[in-house]
């Protein structure tokens, strides 16, 4: 009989994985390593800094032999969180991605720009939702309940901190995404100049207003 997939806190042994199921997804959901051809950027942005210096709340989908096949991570104070990463973080990576002096010419270029400029994180129109996350599935273990699962862990453990309402930048064209945060009760943010994203909040206390999901609705593709 296979082991079930169970959701778990991230180890540092799930490093590689967890990387993997970010690039496989960074790209509207899709794989990303022809877009981003370093497989370590997009998790230096992205995942590898939430495990780091927010682990208490980096929760994986364990497929039941010890490989995460999915992941959500974020912090609960997105103004300390951004502060944390020029100071603490972009130090441990800016060997690999050294600060732009030019205007980025390539995708990858633009991330790195973005790896650079933490403040970004932190928008006055979000300041209510002082909370932020990242929650991305193989394609294989989506459609399956286990993104409404990983998500409900992480909202539980940011409402035991006391944090009350969380915020996440979506890629606007990732439609299966934006339906997923839908039904998990999350609502538009209106944000000036958002660029390709949408800002979606809602509340970390349980929601009655949560909606079941219709049948081959998705989990979240890219978040």
């Amino acid at each position: 009989m296979n082991p079930s997939p169970m959701i778990r806190a991230y180890r540092s042994a799930d490093r590689a994985a967890v990387a993997d199921v970010c690039v496989s997804t960074a790209d509207e959901g899709g794989d990303s390593r022809a877009l981003y051809p370093d497989e370590q950027l997009m998790p230096a942005l992205f995942a590898a800094p939430y495990c780091v210096l927010e682990p208490g709340l980096a929760f994986v989908l364990d497929d039941g032999s010890g490989r995460a096949v999915g992941y959500v991570v974020g912090t609960g104070d997105t103004a300390e969180f951004a502060a944390r990463f020029r100071d603490t973080w972009i130090p441990r990576v800016a060997h690999r991605y050294p600060a732009p002096t030019t205007p980025p010419r390539t995708p990858s270029e633009a991330m790195v720009a973005l790896l650079h400029t933490p403040e970004r994180m932190v928008l006055p129109e979000l300041a209510a939702y002082p909370a932020h996350l990242h929650i991305d599935l193989l394609p294989g273990f989506q459609r399956r309940g286990h993104g409404r699962a990983l998500m409900r862990t992480f909202l539980a453990a940011l409402h035991d901190r006391g944090v009350p309402m969380v915020h996440l930048g979506m890629v606007t064209a990732n439609r299966p995404a934006r339906a997923f945060y839908d039904r998990l009760g999350f609502h538009e943010i209106p944000v000036t100049d958002p660029g390709p994203l949408t800002y979606l909040g809602r509340r970390t206390a349980p929601e009655e207003a949560e909606r079941r999901p219709v049948h081959g609705s998705g989990d979240a593709q890219g978040a």
